[in-house]
Formats: structure tokens, sequence, C-alpha cells
């Protein structure tokens, strides 16, 4: 049995602060992991279907990187390096241009922020802000971008809004695809930004998530993107897409936007982006827009190099051609026929998101919180997501074998066929 910390008595209840988060559900003490499966330290193993918020997509201790990270400290190669040239760094940006960009014709630079996705968010705004000379941004409903506090303005979250203590402005939010029935939010905003009485300052930027992981797995379609994208371009505003979450093969591409039809002026990344769950977060920025200063947006540790080293294996061995792309489409469509099964299970579910980035919506976090707190009772560690926290969310890492799939998905059905069979006699 996992030895569990959660005693007040423990170091982590004494001596970590309250933000502590995802120690409160998954109170076992990991020790070890490989691909998609958590160890704790007497053996005992669960499976992840969260994989560090979709920051570890190619899974735990991915051989390949690992021998490569371990073959550059052996060596004495650099960690910290600023944003001084090093071979770790050139290898990098020769295979995300090879291999990532060219085939797209994106001729985007890459800017290195500090490494954390709200970061380069915040590097985003700025360069909107500067490029335009304007001061708004429009963002959307249940959009995520950070809790920094321009990135935190931008975020439509109210409990984490809350934790600010000071006026959030700057950012004019907008209805998402989909937040209210029949409304076509696209055309809304072309409207008010045409209309001189709108009340709509002209934007420096539309920033936006193709799938909004925090917020409930809405996902965009590709016509409702495009219009907006159509938005920015008529009223001389920059199109932000925050692929943070949903890109590295997330939803099935390498770019959640891919096959879309739209290329942004700017694109942020982080989580995933180093491969191997190491700090990186980067801006793609079209050269045009590449105003900044040298260290106008600076940070210190954007130059982590061990992160350089994961991020071009990753790069190199998945993206190099179309068959990771075949099989993400293949076990996307997997993650859809197990969540149908789940949803069966409870009445009024319905299934959100797409590719490797899917979830259940159960209609309250009440009964989410309940699923999930068995699920990770039975072995399998997974979360919740959206305003009220109501829908189970599948995050496991897109690399995760067919096997290991359906036996997480079996653990979710079993969960939630418990749940609802507890819920079932209570009300009797």
């Amino acid at each position: 049995m996992a030895k569990d910390i959660a005693s007040e008595t423990s170091i982590y209840a004494r001596r970590e602060s309250n933000a502590r988060s995802y120690c409160r559900s998954f109170t076992a003490s990991f020790d070890t992991a490989r691909g998609s499966e958590l160890f704790t330290e007497d053996g005992t193993r669960y499976i992840d279907f969260l994989a560090g918020c979709s920051s570890l997509n190619y899974g735990h201790n991915d051989p390949d990187m690992k021998d490569a990270l371990v073959e550059h400290i052996l060596k004495d190669g650099i960690t910290h390096g600023l944003d001084f040239h090093t071979e770790a760094k050139e290898a990098f940006l020769h295979a995300f241009n090879d291999l990532i960009l060219a085939p797209r014709n994106m001729d985007h630079r890459v800017m290195f922020t500090g490494p954390t996705g709200a970061n380069a968010v915040e590097a985003a705004m700025k360069i909107a802000r500067k490029v335009t000379g304007r001061t708004n941004i429009i963002s959307f409903t249940n959009g995520f971008h950070g809790v920094t506090m321009g990135a935190l303005a931008a975020t439509g979250n109210g409990y984490h809004r809350g934790g600010a203590g000071m006026d959030k402005s700057g950012v004019t939010r907008m209805p998402f695809e989909g937040y209210v029935e029949g409304l076509d939010s696209a055309a809304m905003l072309d409207k008010m930004l045409s209309d001189p009485s709108g009340g709509i300052d002209a934007p420096a930027a539309i920033l936006l998530e193709t799938v909004q992981g925090e917020g409930g797995l809405n996902a965009a379609s590709g016509d409702w993107v495009r219009k907006i994208a159509q938005v920015a371009r008529d009223h001389g505003a920059l199109l932000i897409v925050d692929d943070i979450q949903a890109g590295c093969g997330r939803t099935g591409t390498f770019f959640s936007f891919d096959e879309m039809g739209v290329v942004p002026d700017l694109v942020t990344m982080a989580k995933s982006v180093s491969g191997f769950g190491l700090p990186m977060a980067l801006v793609l920025v079209r050269p045009e827009y590449d105003v900044f200063g040298p260290a106008e947006h600076n940070g210190t540790f954007r130059g982590n190099t061990h992160a350089f080293v994961t991020a071009r294996v990753a790069i190199e061995k998945f993206w190099a051609d179309d068959a990771f792309a075949s099989e993400l489409a293949r076990k996307s469509d997997l993650v859809t026929s197990a969540l149908q099964e789940v949803a069966g299970h409870i009445p009024g579910a319905v299934l959100k998101g797409r590719g490797l980035m899917q979830g259940v919506d159960v209609g309250s976090g009440e009964l989410a919180a309940e699923i999930c707190a068995r699920a990770y009772e039975l072995g399998l560690v997974i979360e919740t997501s959206g305003p009220h926290d109501e829908v189970v969310k599948v995050l496991a890492p897109v690399t995760t074998s067919e096997a290991t799939f359906c036996e997480g998905f079996a653990i979710l059905s079993v969960a939630a066929r418990d749940v609802i069979a507890r819920t079932k006699i209570a009300a009797q």
C-alpha cells in the first residue's frame, strides 16, 4: 500500500505553503516514473492520465531524451546559458526550423522567455501592444493563460483572478464559440469592433486557445478560428494562439491549429515543448513583429540548456515524418470510444475536447471530483476541468500504449459506475 502523507503532521503540511494543490488530491509519495506510469516509494503503481498537466506529452523519462541529457551532463555541458550561443540551443533551433516551421511555411522567429507559460503569454501581449500602440487585448470566456498579472487579466477563472489583489485591466472578454447557444460570437466581435459606439477599444491582439484546457475542454471549430483570424486582420490586431497546453501533439498535430487553415502572428508554447518536463517556454513571432530590443523582455532562466537538449530529441524522434501524427489519430479515436463508454454510465454526460485532450462533462464538480477520487483509489491519476470542475479530463501522455490506455479507461469506467451506484443508493 502506498505511503499516505496527507497527515497534518507531515513536513508538507507543516512547511509547504497552503498554495500547494495537486498533492491534496493525490496524497501518495511518488518516487519513480516511466512512460505513463508513476510508482511510489514502496512500488505501488499508478497510471498517469494527468501527465504534468500536459507537460509530459511524451511520457515520463523517455529513454532517448534521458540518454541525451545524461550524456550532456556527463561531458560537463552547459547547464545555465542565459541567452549565450550554445551547441544545444543551435541544434534545437535547427531541428525546430527544419521539422516544425519550414514544413508549415512558417517564417516565425523563436523568442525564449522565462521558462513558464505565463511568461510567454506576458511577452506576447507586450509585443502586440508595442507593435500596434494599443492597449486592449481581446480574450475569451473560460480562457486560461496564467496567473501573473498580465496573463491573469486575460484569464477568465474567478478563483484565480480573485488572488490578484488589484485591478486587472487592459483586456476585454468576449464569448468563446458555443458559450451562448446559437450566437455567432465571431460575427458579434466584428460588429462591435466595427461600430464606433460598440464600446470596445481597438485591440492590440486577439488571444485564444483552440481547446480550452482549464476552461472545460471547449474545442473551437476551424471555421470559428478562421473567422476570428479574419476579424483580427480586418481590425489591425495581432492573432495570438496560446498553444501551451494544446500544443506538442496534444490535439493530434504538433500545433493545435495545424489543420485549421490559419497561421497566427504569435504562438505561445511551454509545458511539453522541452519534451522531458523541463522548464522551457517560447513565443513564435512573425519577423515583422520581432520588435523587442536586446533584453527588453528578458529572464535569467531563458537559456535552460538541458531543455534544449531534450526538446531537440523530442522533435527529431516524433516529428521527423507523419508517422507519429498518424499514430495519434488512431489513439484519439480510441480515447473517444473509451470515453463514450464511460459517459454511458453517467446520466446526461457529454464528451468534450478533441484529439488526446478529451474528457467527460458529468454535470457537476462534486460528481467529477468523486469519480476522480475513486479512480485514484483504484490506481489512476486524473483531474477535473471547467468553470465548476465538472469535466473529468484525460491528459494521458500521447505516447501511452493502447494496452495502458485500455487499462486506465477500465479503471475510470469502474470509478464512474461505483460513484453513480453510490449516488443512487444515497438518493433512495
